[in-house]
């Protein structure tokens, strides 16, 4: 079969843990750009509502359909597996979804796989070690094992999460973070500040992302108390933890989520970009997005020790590291302290190698190799398997 055919005739059915609508981030960058060439569907975890049991259909991004189950209240846990099949095998036979690969963000959707057939290919695209994070379902490791057996290509969301976990799987592949840098270049220009803003003085110091576990919010109360002159500006939804535990000081200035697009404007206000992480379990694998995205934005990076930051950014002086109060304010200072032309004369070369699409036009090739490989021979293809090979095409 040709490679022209092979691209033209299969869907793409995802299943996500992440509300499509929440934060746009690695699923919702990737799959825009299939969508460009593909149906592509994005099934949502359940929600509980009145009335019968449905599948929501509404579009999102590039016509990419966004699917959530509404289930009533009440279901054991096999009854909200069984009626979720139902629902997505009806709904692939009125959209003629036939030959197709299934995509998965969460290996807990496992039970859903082919409702009504099976898929040319399973793709588990691990961009976090979810078991570590708060709330994280018990049968998760189970259900990734499982995924892992099953799936004929696994991609991570960075260096350390492949590390952990190449090993488990004969055909992975790391693909980083990566950065729209002309969406977030945008705030080089300078640009006018949104009215919620646009009050607070500088030096500003700027936070974007969700407010989670993962947050140090000892360390950014302190900073803060340590440098009352200082404004800090957190933004994006609080999630899993209390707001009456965050950090409440004059000038600790929390302003909600942003739609995507607006970012480029509370970005271009600021002095520093933070990253100010706690070091945990929710941490050890994660891979911020908003790294390139800050240098993107012409910003200096101040985050504590996370190791996808610490490799490649701060050994490229692209970012600066620190995990106590102290030493987190003196690399602030040191940040603000450096002509931005200097930063940026590091940061454009590095960022001109980081593109998604890119990361998407490796990540398809694969995806076609897999599914060639299925369709053609039963056999898988080889890959890259050391980490610098399995880099290049990230």
């Amino acid at each position: 079969m040709s490679r022209a055919l092979a691209i033209s005739m299969f869907d793409l059915l995802c299943f996500s843990h992440l509300r499509w609508d929440f934060v746009f981030q690695r699923p919702q960058h990737l799959l825009t750009r299939c969508a460009k060439s593909r149906r592509v569907f994005y099934v949502e975890e359940p929600i509980t509502s009145d009335g019968p049991c449905r599948l929501e259909d509404r579009e999102g991004a590039e016509g990419l359909r966004v699917l959530t189950p509404h289930l009533p209240e009440g279901l054991s846990e096999d009854e909200s597996i069984s009626t979720q099949r139902a629902l997505l095998a009806e709904f692939c036979r009125q959209n003629e979804i036939g030959d197709h690969v299934e995509w998965f963000y969460t290996p807990m959707a496992l039970p859903l796989s082919a409702p009504h057939q099976q898929p040319l290919a399973r793709v588990y695209d691990c961009m976090d070690e979810l078991s570590a994070f708060k709330g994280a379902p018990k049968a998760l490791l189970m259900r990734e094992a499982e995924l892992l057996d099953r799936a004929e290509l696994v991609f991570t969301g960075g260096q350390a999460l492949f590390e952990a976990k190449r090993h488990l799987h004969a055909n992975i592949h790391a693909f980083p973070s990566s950065v729209d840098c002309a969406h977030f270049a945008k705030a080089r220009a300078g640009r006018q500040d949104p009215e919620d803003q646009r009050e607070i003085p500088h030096p500003r110091l700027g936070f974007f992302g969700v407010i989670d576990e993962r947050m140090d919010i000892a360390l950014l109360g302190e900073v803060a108390r340590l440098r009352p002159d200082w404004q800090l500006v957190m933004l994006g939804p609080v999630v899993k933890i209390d707001e009456d535990d965050l950090p409440r000081l004059p000038n600790i200035h929390y302003l909600g989520g942003k739609a995507y697009k607006d970012l480029p404007s509370y970005i271009s206000g600021w002095d520093v970009a933070l990253m100010p992480f706690a070091k945990n379990e929710s941490t050890r694998f994660i891979s911020p997005t908003k790294t390139p995205e800050y240098l993107a934005a012409g910003k200096p990076v101040v985050s504590t020790s996370i190791r996808d930051v610490v490799r490649p950014y701060a050994v490229a002086s692209l970012a600066r590291i620190a995990d106590t109060p102290n030493d987190f304010v003196a690399a602030c200072e040191a940040a603000m302290a450096e002509p931005n032309q200097r930063l940026l004369r590091r940061a454009d070369p590095f960022l001109a190698k980081l593109s998604w699409d890119k990361t998407w036009n490796g990540m398809e090739e694969l995806m076609l190799r897999a599914v060639e490989g299925v369709r053609d021979s039963g056999e898988q293809p080889a890959y890259a398997e050391n980490e610098n090979e399995a880099l290049e095409v990230g």
